[in-house]
């Protein structure tokens, strides 16, 4: 695949961005007295709308034109449907391997995050709830990482959008990691940290498709990553970020939400 420097590099920094998100909802933790639910279920049901509507019209149908097109009808409709499966079979088994507990990507409501920080729970067991968040949350978003370095090398606009939804999804998870390391520890600086941490998983996922996969990137490869991604982003929109939505307590606000994360990519992708 012949790409500039700048193309490359421009993903690169898309995929550090929509990671480092994870931080803007840590810093957010520390000027909330009283979460927002309403901007947080309509942000989740915005992302994932955004992440459907990519995943099923634009990455596995771009997938599956491009594998029928080098692979025959046939074969390449078989292999499209077998790595939207395979990118959900990835998906799911990182979110199996997460104990319940720790999983970012089990439905929490606001009672969740702030009820761990009160009650007979010793600093010491808040702050280890707060660290294990932080390292689920990295694991789940090391294919988000890769998924938007694949989409942006094929296009800017693709990549751009993709970034913009995981960023929004990162900032409540964000959130989840820097209240409990703040009542664990007393520091916003740690607690600041480590939700940053958290979305560093990402730029390594980059960097990993970079160095590793782009030098076997042909046109069938490519095919094939769109659509495990688009495998990956689906469940985690139905894994994760809708069931969370609804968790927050505002059904037709998250429904608003995926309608206009739905009407604004297809206006984008025009």
């Amino acid at each position: 695949m012949d790409l500039s420097a700048d193309h490359i590099l421009v993903v690169f920094l898309l995929t550090t961005l929509a990671g480092l998100a994870t931080g803007i909802g840590g810093f957010i933790a520390f000027f909330m007295k009283r979460t927002d639910t309403k901007a947080l279920t309509f942000a989740l049901g915005l992302s994932g709308g955004v992440m459907v509507y990519i995943s099923l019209v634009e990455l596995l149908g771009e997938a599956q034109h491009r594998l029928m097109e080098f692979e025959g009808h046939t074969a390449g409709s078989w292999i499209a449907i077998a790595s939207f499966f395979g990118g959900i079979a990835v998906a799911a088994l990182i979110d199996y391997l997460v104990p319940e507990d720790e999983n970012p990507h089990e439905a929490r409501g606001p009672e969740d995050i702030h009820g761990q920080v009160s009650g007979e729970f010793s600093s010491s067991r808040i702050k280890r709830s707060g660290i294990l968040f932080a390292l689920a949350i990295g694991i789940h978003n090391f294919p988000e990482g890769i998924a938007t370095f694949a989409a942006g090398l094929d296009s800017l606009t693709l990549g751009t959008s993709i970034a913009l939804a995981v960023a929004v999804h990162n900032i409540p998870e964000g959130i989840a990691v820097a209240v409990p390391l703040y009542y664990g520890t007393g520091s916003r600086k740690k607690a600041l940290f480590y939700s940053f941490l958290s979305g560093l998983a990402e730029p390594v996922g980059a960097a990993i498709a970079m160095f590793f996969l782009f030098h076997f990137l042909t046109p069938t490869v490519l095919a094939v990553l769109f659509a495990s991604v688009a495998g990956i982003m689906v469940f985690i929109s139905f894994d994760e970020l809708l069931p969370m939505a609804e968790r927050w307590g505002h059904h037709h606000i998250s429904i608003m939400g995926i309608i206009a994360g739905m009407l604004l990519m297809a206006i984008v992708l025009i």
